[in-house]
């Protein structure tokens, strides 16, 4: 008697769980509003946009997402990482997708400048009222150079200069936690070091100090005790980003007590991860965010 009904709770519980994705799939306009291209800054006669993404029927502040796609900086866009965010509006979380400008509108550093801006802007009151957006809870997330823009959002203090440009007069915020994907920790690596990379390189074009804006865009240059939990994820076959750059990440963080963890992919390249591969790490990403009191 006791076996059957165990056995029927857990056939129960299968189809439950089974129906999730699903359910998830078909409820999602009537549990989201998405309000496109907000514009957070105006450089140069260009105006740049983000998209929010709120969860419908609620009154309270939400713990929000802040993402921004790769490209090395210099390509790229918001819209085509749009399926990346699916996983965040599962877990009912708010989603703010940031585009910014690439190398052939404007080098290095205005990428980081900008995205610093988009930052402070959807962490002031205004916008965290209009969305709901909890602004102790704002987790910074990103994939190769979106992962960069990630790190420099969590690591690199106001005091560096690169947010003058901003609009508003908000103290640049603290994410909550910072999730790396397979994004640059050291610059001058991907610039003119061992692994430089032809597009990296096209962000800062022939300027002749570009080693020394590369150093202080780097969050190398800023790695220090005090800093926000940091997530990275990234394989030890990547040939893009070198996979040693997210070890002596790693290695930092633990020399400074600061709260990490590194994913690593065997064999994973430069993203592509197996269904299997993301599974894992999203579950770690939720396990990685209760610890650190970010989910409850």
């Amino acid at each position: 008697m006791f076996r059957s009904t165990f056995l029927l709770l857990l056939a129960v519980t299968a189809s439950l769980f089974a129906q999730t994705p699903a359910d998830f799939a078909q409820h999602l306009p009537n549990e989201y509003r998405m309000v496109p291209n907000v514009t957070y800054l105006t450089m140069g006669g260009v105006d740049l946009k983000l998209d929010v993404y709120q969860k419908r029927n609620v009154n309270t502040p939400q713990p929000t997402l802040f993402f921004m796609h790769g490209g090395f900086w210099v390509a790229g866009n918001k819209e085509s990482q749009i399926l990346a965010l699916l996983p965040w509006m599962e877990m009912g979380w708010n989603v703010v997708n940031v585009e910014y400008r690439l190398g052939a509108v404007a080098p290095a550093p205005a990428a980081l400048e900008d995205v610093m801006c988009a930052f402070k802007f959807i962490a002031a009151p205004a916008q965290t009222m209009a969305y709901n957006i909890d602004p102790t809870k704002i987790v910074v997330m990103g994939e190769s150079a979106g992962g960069h823009l990630s790190l420099s959002l969590g690591m690199i203090p106001e005091s560096a200069g690169l947010a003058l440009q901003c609009e508003n007069g908000q103290p640049m915020p603290k994410p909550a936690a910072v999730i790396n994907w397979y994004g640059i920790y050291d610059v001058p690596d991907v610039i003119d070091g061992p692994h430089k990379q032809p597009a990296a390189q096209r962000w800062f074009g022939s300027k002749p100090d570009r080693m020394e804006i590369a150093k202080r865009v780097s969050p190398m240059t800023y790695v220090r005790a005090g800093l926000p939990p940091i997530l990275t994820i990234h394989g030890d076959a990547d040939m893009t980003v070198p996979y040693p750059q997210a070890v002596k990440l790693n290695e930092d963080l633990e020399r400074l007590k600061v709260p990490h963890q590194l994913i690593t992919i065997p064999k994973g390249g430069h993203g592509n991860f197996t269904p299997e591969q993301r599974t894992m790490i999203y579950r770690t990403i939720r396990e990685f965010l209760t610890k650190n009191n970010v989910l409850r």
